[in-house]
């Protein structure tokens, strides 16, 4: 465990400076949460930098790993990180200042220094889109790891920019709650702030397009496990191009889920909630991943050895 972590720092150093900062700020904002008794948006006020600070926790950690994957040194994908890490300081200073205020940060209009701090998250955000992009296609562009390895990274990153892109709705007009100075919202034919599920506070009683969002963004996360997974529980059995293929349905499948996911919540209908239009979708999508993972697995090539033995 120790020789990881010494290894982990010796990663992308501006990400993984940045990781530590985060690591310490959802600390704090934890004991926020227990000790500032102050309540916005119908969630306790130090909700918001705790979810944030763990979200790029995760998200640095996961970009800084996929650097290190890579054979030789990249300095674009250098400044993309270190990009990354200026959009991300200048994102949770705005949140958390905003929170020291007794404000809130996301779609607050309600004066001219709200709006202007509104304005340049959403700026901060496309150039991290951008970033982002630039960081995977010089990721991609490498021979990094094997197949399996290769097909999960290209999906996750991949992936993590449709979580991004799935969030644009919040902020459309028709998206605002008709209070003035409010630009947007996260729930969908309900106020924000409603009765909501526990530490998410994703809405219970209408749409909250924060879900499609949340699955989106941690494919950065699943997709690289489920290939870790399939290689250490199923590398004896499975080829190197079956599990690619593999992953290629799990990509597939969680894109498809993410959308899905978007498209319950523009309708205004809780996670929870599901009606019988979008049960039969998520059976569908069910139906349609076990047959084709079923597909990948039957039209698998013999192993070498077992060819031999037979």
């Amino acid at each position: 465990m120790t020789t990881t972590l010494r290894r982990a720092a010796q990663w992308n150093r501006p990400l993984m400076t940045f990781v530590w900062a985060m690591a310490v700020l959802a600390v704090v904002s934890a004991v926020g949460i227990v000790a500032d008794s102050r309540v916005l948006t119908g969630v306790p006020i130090w909700l918001k930098p705790f979810k944030f600070s763990v979200s790029f926790v995760l998200y640095g950690t996961t970009l800084a790993w996929m650097l290190s994957l890579l054979p030789r040194r990249s300095r674009i994908a250098e400044w993309a990180a270190t990009t990354v890490v200026a959009v991300g300081v200048v994102e949770m200073a705005i949140i958390v200042g905003q929170v020291l205020r007794g404000t809130t940060s996301h779609f607050n209009e309600t004066s001219p220094l709200n709006a202007a701090l509104w304005q340049l998250m959403g700026a901060t955000i496309m150039v991290l889109f951008a970033a982002h992009v630039v960081i995977g296609i010089v990721v991609l562009r490498q021979p990094i790891a094997n197949r399996a390895g290769r097909t999960a990274i290209g999906w996750a990153l991949g992936l993590t920019l449709l979580g991004m892109l799935v969030a644009i709705p919040m902020a459309m007009p028709d998206q605002a709650q008709s209070i003035e100075g409010v630009a947007g919202a996260h729930s969908v034919g309900v106020p924000d702030g409603g009765p909501g599920l526990p530490l998410v506070g994703w809405s219970t009683t209408g749409g909250d397009l924060r879900i499609g969002h949340f699955v989106g963004l941690h494919a950065l996360q699943a997709l690289p496990i489920l290939a870790i997974l399939l290689t250490r529980f199923a590398g004896g059995r499975l080829d190197e191009r079956t599990r690619a293929r593999l992953l290629v349905v799990a990509g597939g499948a969680y894109g498809a889920l993410t959308l899905l996911l978007t498209w319950q919540a523009l309708r205004g209908q809780p996670l929870l909630r599901p009606d019988a239009l979008t049960l039969t979708a998520v059976a569908a999508l069910v139906v349609a991943t076990a047959a084709a993972s079923a597909g990948v697995v039957a039209a698998r090539r013999p192993r070498p050895e077992l060819v031999l033995a037979a």
